[in-house]
């Protein structure tokens, strides 16, 4: 497990940054219990060893104006290793498609879009989703209301897990 070849300290600092990633330095190292000098030197090598993939404001979509979140199941024609590349591309470069997950099982791909409004998501559903290349079937659900969006892994039950096997 690649949780395991993370030290104690290792695992603290990231669940403290997953929770606030704009703590400074010096508070981080205060509440993992090391000073801040070898606390830097930790988080410079968690984030060249890509554990940390980056920094993000946690925005309020619908508080922006993105009313509407849709998840799209996406079938493709063809699933050879070059046609799954290209629709992932595809999906990098369109701005309302948010996330993009390959599925094992009926479905290739889900996609996560958020739009201002129903008009806008529709025409890209309609000129770019189902218009584009290999693209066989979408099926869409709008979101009505979330109940949880927590980013990250529970690094809780990481640590119970490491317990369990020591």
């Amino acid at each position: 497990m690649p949780g395991n070849k993370l030290d104690p300290i290792d695992r603290m600092i990231l669940a403290e940054l997953q929770a606030d990633g704009r703590m400074t330095n010096v508070e981080l190292a205060r509440r993992v219990g090391i000073s801040a000098p070898p606390c830097l030197r930790r988080v410079r090598t968690l984030e060249e060893a890509g554990f940390i993939k980056g920094y993000h404001a946690d925005v309020d979509a619908r508080a922006l104006g993105f009313e509407v979140q849709v998840f799209a199941m996406v079938g493709l024609q063809s699933q050879a290793e070059a046609d799954l590349s290209a629709f992932e591309t595809r999906c990098r470069n369109w701005p309302l498609v948010r996330e993009c997950h390959m599925l094992n099982g009926e479905v290739d791909f889900i996609l996560k879009c958020v739009a201002p409004d129903l008009s806008t998501f529709q025409s890209f559903l309609t000129e770019q989703l189902t218009a584009a290349d290999n693209v066989a079937s979408v099926k869409t659900s709008l979101v009505i209301r979330g109940a949880k969006d927590d980013p990250g892994v529970p690094f809780d039950v990481l640590e119970e897990r490491i317990a369990r096997a020591g």
